[in-house]
């Protein structure tokens, strides 16, 4: 009998995550997936402080500014398009039609990941592309272009051995790092996005991917502490349909997302998180519900009911926060 399919098999991971640890994502879109149902889940997570970053050398300079502690970003640093105030190294969800207002949110975001690195044992780290633009004027790779002429730019892609240097370096600080009290647990999980970069094509977008894959090989042969989670080829090899992508075909959808979260949790979970995960999910979806008749007594039962396993968990969990789920049961 044919399978008609090649199935990735999770294994364990050399170590697990708990409620108890913290964690940072940084990288691709791909990273807000996991970290979104991280966050669903009750981790203590920070997603992208930086917003969406997709190639490696920029993750590596934001790393860099978070662990010194106290270089915030300064108005020098911001510029003007299009009506708004952008930043070389954020997405542009932190642009703003007022630079006071851009830079604010800014720093916000800078002096939050800042605190949350002390105490940071797990670094997600989603890698997204290896083709960089290069500011002209000055030879800084930037995070975004923002849509600025192409005229200010020089593009290339990144050598395996340039990934390598600047991703080891940045990781090699931060589990040095005198300041954070988490250093000795200090766990890295690379990834690559399985999102393609079609700008220059399906060719040039797979050798894009391809020194992404060999640079990760590459730091985890450095680095005992950083492991390999196979994001990207879960999509293309095991999937490996277009069922399991969004209408722009370039994206996961969210069936794809479930599979992956899924591979995720089997990996890196102990089957205790797991049914903690799975306690808190439903919880999380009778919250979400929006009774037709509250008033009555069936449904004050049924929250009365979702209290008392809040209570139940809070009483494991002391650090779990459900104020917006009992909010909805009051």
């Amino acid at each position: 009998m044919y399978d008609f399919r090649t199935a990735l098999i999770p294994t364990n991971a050399p170590f697990q995550i708990s409620h108890a640890d913290q964690l940072l994502l940084a990288g691709s879109c791909f990273s807000e997936h996991i970290g979104a149902r991280l966050s669903e889940c009750k981790f203590n997570n920070l997603i992208n402080p930086f917003g969406i970053v997709y190639n490696p050398i920029s993750m590596a300079m934001s790393l860099d500014r978070i662990i010194a502690g106290n270089q915030p970003f300064g108005d020098e640093e911001l510029f003007e398009n299009a009506g708004l105030w952008h930043s070389w190294d954020h997405h542009g969800r932190f642009s703003k039609p007022d630079k006071n207002e851009a830079l604010q949110g800014i720093n916000a975001a800078y002096h939050e990941s800042v605190e949350h690195l002390k105490k940071t044992n797990f670094l997600l780290l989603t890698l997204g592309t290896s083709d960089v633009f290069t500011l002209l004027e000055t030879g800084k790779v930037v995070a975004n272009n923002h849509k600025m002429p192409a005229a200010l730019f020089a593009s290339r892609r990144l050598s395996v051995a340039e990934i390598v240097e600047h991703t080891v370096s940045v990781l090699q600080k931060i589990k040095t790092a005198a300041h954070t009290g988490a250093a000795p647990q200090f766990k890295v999980i690379l990834t690559v996005s399985p999102v393609r970069h079609m700008r220059n094509g399906l060719i040039e977008n797979q050798r894009s991917k391809a020194a992404l894959i060999l640079a990760c090989e590459a730091i985890c042969a450095q680095l005992d502490y950083a492991h390999y989670f196979p994001a990207y080829e879960l999509l293309l090899d095991d999937l490996r349909d277009y069922r399991f992508y969004a209408a722009d075909m370039l994206h996961p959808s969210e069936v794809a997302v479930d599979y992956v979260w899924q591979f995720f949790s089997d990996t890196y979970f102990s089957e205790n998180t797991r049914r903690l995960n799975e306690r808190i999910g439903k919880i999380r979806a009778a919250a979400q519900h929006r009774p037709y008749h509250p008033n009555t007594e069936q449904h004050q039962a049924f929250a009365r009911m979702q209290l008392d396993a809040i209570q139940k968990l809070k009483l494991e969990m002391p650090a779990l926060d459900f104020t917006a789920e009992a909010a909805a049961f009051q």
